[in-house]
């Protein structure tokens, strides 16, 4: 199993929508680099889901339920999707602020490129965030 965070801002797509939908295809990625990861995530897969611009906080755990394929939004290019669902949200958020000062997260893409929307996180991170959360799965 491979670990990811995703980012949205709440105005756009919060994690509230998320549990309401039930689930959603991760539609609009237009970064290469995104939209690579998009392309490694399997069926499984755990995500954090993460707020960004408001809150800057992790707030849920979702999970990949559909490898990708064509963005149906991308009306040109070579754009891919993966759909995800709820699996629960964090006890309590996970700000930037407490990720950047611990020292098993400092080295975590979301430290280092903030912007990047779709990102790889390892075992370890996704653990530690869990942990600071007190959330179990």
């Amino acid at each position: 199993m491979n670990y990811w965070l995703a980012k949205s801002e709440p105005v756009t797509y919060s994690w509230k929508q998320l549990v309401k939908d039930g689930k959603t295809a991760w539609t609009g990625v237009r970064n290469y680099q995104a939209r690579n990861h998009l392309r490694a995530m399997k069926v499984g897969d755990r995500m954090l889901f993460y707020h960004s611009n408001e809150g800057r906080n992790a707030v849920g755990i979702a999970k990949v339920v559909k490898a990708a394929y064509p963005d149906p939004t991308a009306k040109e290019g070579d754009w891919c999707c993966v759909d995800f669902v709820p699996v629960k949200p964090l006890t309590k958020p996970v700000g930037l602020a407490m990720i950047k000062t611990d020292e098993l997260l400092q080295e975590m893409v979301l430290v280092k490129n903030s912007r990047l929307s779709v990102q790889p996180v390892t075992e370890k991170q996704f653990n530690r965030v869990l942990e600071l959360a007190g959330t179990r799965i």
